[in-house]
């Protein structure tokens, strides 16, 4: 252990990775705390989701008063969680809706609807209880003209490969537990059904395969019968074959005209407006950003009304733009736009409350947190910013220890292309490294892979940075956040562009004299998984490098596809002959460094075996290789203590395997082949 640096300001001198921090892998894994979807009640209290994972990774409803000291109380009972699995990914918004004081949710262990009154503790079935959670429900809406909850149904009965998807109607007003009534079918897929509060009207997204919904998919209206069937239905965007967009987000205005978000032309999803009268669509505000982001999840909202009787409704509304999100309000009667000072650079979801907003955002200061904006007459000026909910509410003790990013744009191996990345520095009050050393970097690669990383407060960063690692998140190209040109850099080219965006990273942060050239890590979950594997086979860049959940054989994960990403990964990579030359599995002898595997085995998205092939392959070989297997565990590690487990022997492996240092952490290593 190291002399604390005692009294005044001197840091002691100490070697890079070997620093002591409080930010300890528990602090991390209590910090887990994540938002996965919000509404507003009747009574204007704030309704959302939150997934605990010191409770298992529990998703529970809670209620919290609008006043930042008003406590949250859980409406969800004992035996239930609020979580669906449509699509596999679910989505938090997507998994229950509010009306009043009521809520419909789908619940996890049977994924069946149920509808609750907040304050009473016993929901009542909605749906029949299908044998094992083979019907689904997500991104449900009350319908106002028919006392009844519609939803998109995801039926797994007959094939379970190839579920049928709908927009289906339950009725929530006799106590009978019904067959959902069919409303829209014959597509692949279906999200955001969203019904017009003054006539009898809904509007919804659909798309089919091969494309994701943000490659291609069409806003469509329908008018219901005075019965309330779908009879007529119109496509408002995305049905002329010149022109290619992903429609998303539709929402009506209480005057019944309807907003939408669409990338037609520009290539940047903007927000529109359709005049029913001529039946054409109207660009409300023109810019190179993006107001929405890939749907991976159901029931993501970017935008939303101010005022419900506003004769010139305001739309609260954020957009990202060269790696940060901005705030602001669209008087769409002018056109004009006036952006708001709100403390947050990475915004989520924006609801409407009542006289206020509630907004779910972070910045390198604030972890994840949703706070509550009051904004002036003119709704023009913020008057009041509270944050009402945090992932991590004492985080500021370790305010100390944060290193604050750096937006980095970088070459990439295209000549006059660039690529995106957050940089953090090692940072600790209490020590420093010496002149004559650089720090180790680990690259961090995001899933998806069209997600976005994003330079946020994150204790999973600091936990680094605190240690003395320097830590880059990158944006390679394929990324979300940067429009339809940059996240299409990856067609075709998944395990290149990735790869070579990540090296070339890396290269650039050694050539600018940031970090040790002999101590570049990499590391990364599911598809970033991939990437990390990938760069470790193909390249020899990194001296050590560690996978969660990723996939090591292309071929097994497109044969075990769920419906949903059933062609997602053949536009990525294209032939067969693609399949088998970007696979890490087929190349284990190109493998130079160390590697250690995390996964779950309960993961249906990548199947545990793939991390079994690629540890037996790695340790025939004879390098160091360590694998960790979780009981229970989905795609994505949801308990506390697994959190925890994965940190510090992450950690602990690259200190042993490539460190030049000791961890000044009390963690007993696990064994590590042809090493120990």
């Amino acid at each position: 252990m190291h002399p604390q640096a005692s009294g005044g300001d001197e840091k002691v001198t100490a070697p890079y990775g070997s620093w002591e921090s409080p930010i300890t892998a528990a602090a991390v894994s209590a910090a887990g705390r994540t938002v996965e979807g919000l509404a507003v009640a009747g009574d204007g209290r704030l309704v959302l989701v939150e997934k605990r994972p010191e409770e298992g990774g529990a998703s529970v409803l809670v209620t919290k008063a609008a006043d930042p000291r008003g406590e949250a109380v859980d409406v969800t009972p004992r035996g239930f969680a609020v979580r669906t699995l449509a699509q596999e990914y679910g989505g938090g918004s997507g998994a229950f809706a509010v009306q009043g004081d009521t809520v419909v949710f789908s619940n996890y262990s049977d994924q069946r609807l149920y509808t609750q009154v907040i304050g009473d503790s016993s929901p009542l079935p909605l749906t029949p209880d299908y044998a094992r959670s083979e019907v689904r429900y997500a991104d449900g809406v009350f319908d106002p003209h028919f006392h009844r909850y519609v939803t998109i149904m995801e039926d797994h009965r007959n094939k379970s490969s190839s579920p049928v998807t709908t927009i289906a109607a339950v009725k929530i007003t006799d106590r009978n537990v019904n067959e959902p009534t069919i409303l829209v079918s014959g597509n692949d897929f279906y999200a955001f059904p969203r019904i017009d509060p003054s006539k009898k009207r809904m509007a919804w997204i659909e798309w089919s395969n091969p494309n994701m919904s943000w490659d291609k998919s069409q806003l469509w209206v329908g008018y219901f019968s005075e019965k309330g069937e779908m009879q007529n239905r119109i496509c408002i965007a995305g049905g002329d074959p010149t022109l290619v967009e992903s429609p998303t987000e539709p929402k009506w205005s209480s005057k019944g005209e309807l907003f939408f978000i669409t990338d037609r032309q520009s290539g940047f999803w903007n927000i529109y407006k359709w005049d029913e009268q001529s039946n054409v669509v109207i660009q409300l505000y023109a810019l190179d950003a993006e107001f929405s982001k890939p749907m991976w999840v159901f029931g993501a909202s970017s935008y939303a009304f101010l005022g419900k009787d506003d004769s010139s409704p305001k739309i609260i509304c954020s957009y990202r733009q060269n790696g940060r999100s901005y705030v602001g309000v669209l008087d769409h009667g002018s056109g004009s736009f006036s952006m708001l000072d709100i403390p947050f650079s990475s915004v989520t979801n924006i609801i409407s409350g009542n006289k206020c907003f509630f907004i779910e955002g972070a910045s390198a200061n604030l972890p994840v947190s949703i706070a509550k904006v009051t904004l002036d007459e003119e709704r023009t000026v913020t008057t009041d910013f509270s944050i009402v909910w945090s992932s991590s509410e004492d985080v500021t003790k370790y305010q100390s220890y944060f290193s604050l990013p750096e937006f980095i744009e970088f070459p990439t191996v295209i000549p006059g292309k660039h690529a995106y990345a957050y940089f953090y520095a090692p940072h600790n009050h209490c020590f420093q490294g010496s002149s004559d050393e650089k720090p180790p970097l680990l690259v961090r690669t995001h899933g998806g892979p069209t997600e976005e990383a994003r330079g946020i407060l994150d204790l999973n960063v600091l936990y680094w940075t605190s240690r003395g690692w320097a830590l880059v998140d990158v944006n390679y190209g394929g990324s979300s956040g940067y429009g339809r040109e940059y996240r299409e850099r990856l067609l075709g080219q998944w395990g290149i562009v990735d790869v070579n965006d990540c090296c070339s990273c890396a290269t650039f942060l050694v050539e600018t004299g940031r970090v040790d050239e002999q101590r570049l890590c990499i590391t990364g979950e599911s598809a970033g998984g991939f990437t990390t594997l990938a760069c470790l086979a193909f390249r020899q860049t990194f001296k050590a490098g560690c996978s969660l959940y990723g996939i090591a054989d292309l071929a097994s994960l497109r044969a075990g596809s769920h419906k949903f990403e059933a062609y997602y990964t053949d536009n990525l990579v294209g032939n067969k002959q693609a399949y088998f030359e970007r696979s890490p599995i087929n190349f284990v002898d190109r493998f130079t460094c160390p590697l250690i595997l995390f996964h779950g085995l309960k993961d249906t998205v990548v199947s545990p075996d793939q991390t079994t092939k690629i540890y037996k392959a790695i340790k025939d070989k004879g390098l160091p290789v360590a694998l960790v297997e979780y009981e229970g565990e989905p795609h994505g590690f949801r308990k506390a203590e697994n959190i925890k487990f994965t940190l510090e022997q992450e950690m602990v492996f690259f200190a042993r395997l490539v460190g030049k240092f000791k961890v000044a952490d009390d963690i007993t290593p696990i064994k590590i082949e042809n090493f120990d």
